[in-house]
């Protein structure tokens, strides 16, 4: 039985369900070379790649930049870094609106030139076949590297995923979309590079087969890439028909290999990976030459402008600069600036958004150019969006629930795996623009999931902070416990042993400590009345002894009068008379200090 890869290299082609045949309008700019860069007077450099909230910005106001030199940097493969298109000064860093679909601003990098094109230091890694596949990635990632074909979905992740299983490597070079040639040209004028980028993707992920996808319109890139491939193994050009949309990831993997792509899956889960030419092309460049992703190829085309070509053309370089350069003149009635396709491409507000690494194409189309509206009509059922749909979709029903906002009803019928081709407006009778309400759908169904995330997070964290809080109080009341039983077990110990507890223990200590004061405040003032008398002359005390002796008598006399006490102890004084003259007064007042504090004593015991 004939395999699949021999399949593929004797010629087979596989069919993809839908697919429409619009006008190409290709040869307006594929007939001459690529223009050179021209520098600007200002880069607009958006940090917004694909994920690029996690950008750490590197440079500040007023700081001098080189060609290469980068300018944000992010540990995780989502985010890709934004470099120096050219050398100069950054002169502010703020808010400007990018190429969106939303048409809103991001925060970007404003780089007024220098003119010199100075580069910073390379880093090129020439014997790239002795590296491991690992360090490889992790420098396509350090250089910027993203998809050229419109999605700019970060290379290194496609890579990384690709290490687990890759029989089949597809370069994408169908390039279905009308009016855009810049894969074109760049197949023809730099196959030998491209051919270089393959090689360094097969010591990579170590496919089976390589093989280069081009559409049967494009015969001098067959030619070329032909011509440079020579005898090499197991790589090899594979011509599909012309048929848009041929050059989705998905639709281009059915026609080479006849296999379908799961629902909610990338072609890696059935072992093939998919880069597009120009891609691969960066690649190059970042590895053999060290420079990272600073410029591509642009098609300018449209009827407004007299010169129709492809440019290479730095990051950031405003819309408005190139138009200029290749002599618009717009019209007076109607005026459309398209980046990208007339299928696929965003309309933007105005042409001083800058040139981004998604961006492939400006088409600037007159007003004879664009069909003519009457507007949406009502939808008829004649089912020829369903027809043409490459993704075997229902877009019919889609609509229904997307206007009504049923999102569940969306993702039950597979939303996601809408291209956003345009296959089914384009032959919509009803003039229904499809992929807008398609659009605004996922981007609800993105807001709900985001919201249900945070909610989720949000409750886990509850949680966790709940179980810590119960934990706590666990162990706290484990200790509690504990405490009590040591307790108890301490006094049991101390019953056991024929003593007090520890409370009464306590108790009696603290009681007699209290005592122990007490008696001892008299002795105390005692002493202190003795030392002061000491410090009198003997004749003053007896003077003032002589004085007072009526006083002291009269006392005395009212201290014998007091009654014996209930446990029968009498008070005991010392006699004025038996005593010396000098030390009379002082005995008396310590005797009648001595009669207050027992005094005291006994009420105290009374009112216990």
């Amino acid at each position: 039985m004939t395999t699949l890869i021999e399949q593929i290299k004797h010629g087979k082609i596989w069919n993809f369900h839908g697919g429409i045949h619009p006008p190409e309008n290709k040869q307006q700019s594929n007939k001459h070379s690529i223009l050179p860069v021209e520098i600007p007077s200002t880069i607009i450099l958006p940090i917004k790649q694909y994920f690029g909230s996690s950008m750490q910005i590197l440079v500040s106001v007023g700081d001098h930049v080189l060609k290469g030199q980068p300018l944000t940097k992010s540990n995780i493969f989502q985010c890709c870094p934004v470099h120096a298109p050219t050398s100069g000064d950054v002169i502010a860093i703020e808010a400007h609106t990018i190429i969106d679909a939303s048409e809103l601003s991001n925060t970007c990098i404003i780089i007024r030139p220098d003119f010199d094109d100075q580069w910073t230091k390379k880093q090129p890694i020439w014997e790239f076949l002795t590296v491991e596949a690992e360090t490889l990635i992790t420098h396509v990632h350090m250089m910027g590297i993203s998809g050229l074909g419109g999605a700019g979905f970060p290379s290194a992740i496609k890579l990384q995923s690709g290490l687990v299983r890759t029989d089949i490597l597809i370069i994408n070079g169908a390039e279905c979309e009308p009016y855009v040639t810049a894969d074109d040209l760049l197949m023809q004028e730099h196959s030998d590079e491209i051919i270089q980028g393959i090689e360094i993707l097969q010591h990579i992920v170590q496919p089976q087969l390589a093989l280069i996808a081009i559409e049967d319109n494009k015969p001098k890139a067959i030619s070329a890439l032909k011509r440079s491939i020579g005898d090499k193994p197991n790589i090899l050009v594979q011509v599909v028909p012309t048929k848009y949309p041929s050059g989705g990831e998905k639709q281009l993997v059915k026609l080479i290999t006849g296999k379908e792509v799961p629902t909610k899956s990338i072609p890696t889960s059935i072992g093939v990976l998919m880069q597009n030419v120009g891609t691969v092309f960066a690649i190059k460049r970042a590895i053999i030459d060290g420079e990272p992703l600073i410029q591509r190829v642009v098609t300018l085309t449209g009827a407004t402008l007299q010169q129709q070509r492809n440019r290479w053309t730095l990051l950031g370089t405003p819309i408005r600069f190139l138009l200029d350069k290749h002599g618009y003149t717009p019209d007076n009635k109607i005026e459309h600036l398209i980046i990208g396709g007339p299928m696929m491409g965003v309309t933007i507000p105005h042409a001083n958004v800058p040139i981004s690494k998604e961006t492939n194409c400006v088409l600037v189309p007159s007003r004879l150019d664009v069909i003519s509206s009457q507007g949406e009509m009502s939808c008829i059922r004649c089912s020829d969006c369903a027809d043409v749909c490459p993704a075997f979709l229902l877009p019919q029903q889609l609509n229904w629930y997307a206007k009504d906002h049923n999102l569940d009803k969306c993702e039950e019928y597979n939303l996601f795996d809408c291209i956003e081709c345009g296959a089914c407006a384009y032959v919509c009778p009803s003039e229904i623009p499809l992929v807008r309400y398609y659009r605004q759908a996922k981007s609800e169904i993105r807001k709900r999931n985001t919201e249900k995330l945070r909610a989720e997070l949000a409750r886990k964290r509850f949680e966790a902070k709940r179980l810590r809080t119960e934990r706590k109080n666990e162990q706290r009341s484990t200790r509690d416990k504990q405490s009590i039983k040591n307790r108890h077990r301490a006094m049991e110990d101390f019953n056991d042993s024929g003593t007090v507890t520890s409370t009464t223990f306590r108790l009696q200590s603290e009681s007699k400590q209290s005592s122990s004061k007490m008696s001892m405040k008299p002795v105390i003032a005692a002493a202190i009345a003795k030392a002061k008398a000491k410090q009198i002359p003997s004749n003053q005390v007896v003077q003032n002894s002589r004085k007072i002796k009526p006083i002291y008598e009269e006392h005395e006399k009212q201290d014998r009068a007091c009654k014996v006490r209930d446990d029968g102890e009498r008070y005991n004084y010392v006699s004025l008379e038996t005593s010396s003259d000098k030390n009379r007064v002082v005995a008396a007042a310590i005797a009648r200090a001595k009669a207050r504090k027992k005094i005291q004593l006994r009420k105290n015991d009374e009112d216990k």
